[in-house]
């Protein structure tokens, strides 16, 4: 079984989300804070995989933010050694789609449900490519 944490970075907060390969739905987890917590949240979990959601511009649908990159750069180096495998989705209007289902009554935050729907994509991706080519009959 694996373990995925899905990952919505941005520059005050970084969203959280886990899933396992068993059950295959993502579910918020939790924010951070900064790149030291994230780092820690990482090593204390039994994760296999992250999926982080790429800020892409509009336009070109190229990742142009700076920051984002070095991020990955620093957190790169500090995870080295753990084994993890790591996508990156697309997450444009991810932020869009985490207000439209938010719900205060349920204390989920936008950082975390829009973490949830990149790896619930990823997840899915992963599902539609292994039944790929299955036929109903």
């Amino acid at each position: 079984m694996k373990n995925y944490l899905g990952i919505d970075w941005g520059e005050k907060r970084i969203g959280l989300s886990l899933a396992d390969s068993e059950n295959n739905t993502a579910t918020p987890f939790k924010t951070v804070n900064n790149l030291s917590e994230l780092v820690e949240t990482i090593k204390s979990e039994n994760l296999n995989c992250l999926v982080i959601g790429q800020p892409k511009s509009l336009e070109e649908g190229e990742v142009r933010n700076r920051k984002f990159t070095k991020f990955i750069n620093i957190l790169e180096e500090r995870i080295k050694g753990l084994n993890l495998d790591v996508f990156f989705v697309d997450e444009r209007f991810t932020s869009l789609e985490a207000d439209s289902i938010m719900n205060k009554k349920l204390n989920n935050n936008r950082d975390s449900l829009s973490a949830m729907i990149i790896l619930q994509a990823y997840l899915d991706k992963l599902q539609y490519d292994k039944n790929k080519g299955h036929s109903f009959k």
